[in-house]
């Protein structure tokens, strides 16, 4: 009697562990999903950016309204859970996100856009940034 009852605790100890496990493995997967996922978004908003300064006769409306899509992207991207093993990446990430929002404050002057300060901003070289760490979540081992 005593056996199965050690038995009986011991596979639900088992279980309980395993059920842990399996629990932080989708989680970590589920951040390395969305982390690539905004990365992607980041690297579209450096050549959405690009493309609209490219274009000569810059469109102030279109490009204010990029950069404040850029702004909540990263707001809502700040807010999600981290599991412990991608914690590093997640604080590269935070930094590199509160860099862009300092550079995209910057570019804004009362509430009009000074164009020139884009193109004179890090605004680019902090994006291509982003870059850099999808090569760390990748090792995360869940692309």
């Amino acid at each position: 009697m005593k056996k199965v009852i050690t038995l009986l605790v011991l596979s639900t100890i088992i279980f309980i562990s395993g059920c842990g496990f399996l629990e932080e493995t989708q989680d970590t997967i589920n951040y390395a999903t969305e982390t690539t996922e905004y990365l992607n978004e980041m690297s579209i908003f450096a050549e959405e950016v690009q493309k609209v300064l490219g274009e000569g006769n810059v469109n102030v409306a279109e490009l204010e309204n990029t950069l404040t899509d850029l702004e909540g992207t990263v707001e809502e991207f700040n807010t999600i859970e981290v599991p412990a093993i991608a914690e590093g990446i997640h604080n590269d990430i935070l930094a590199k996100n509160d860099q862009l929002l300092d550079i995209v404050n910057q570019v804004q002057e009362n509430g009009e856009i000074a164009i020139e300060e884009i193109e004179n901003s890090q605004f680019y070289q902090t994006i291509e940034s982003f870059t850099n760490l999808m090569d760390q979540v990748e090792q995360l081992g869940f692309e």
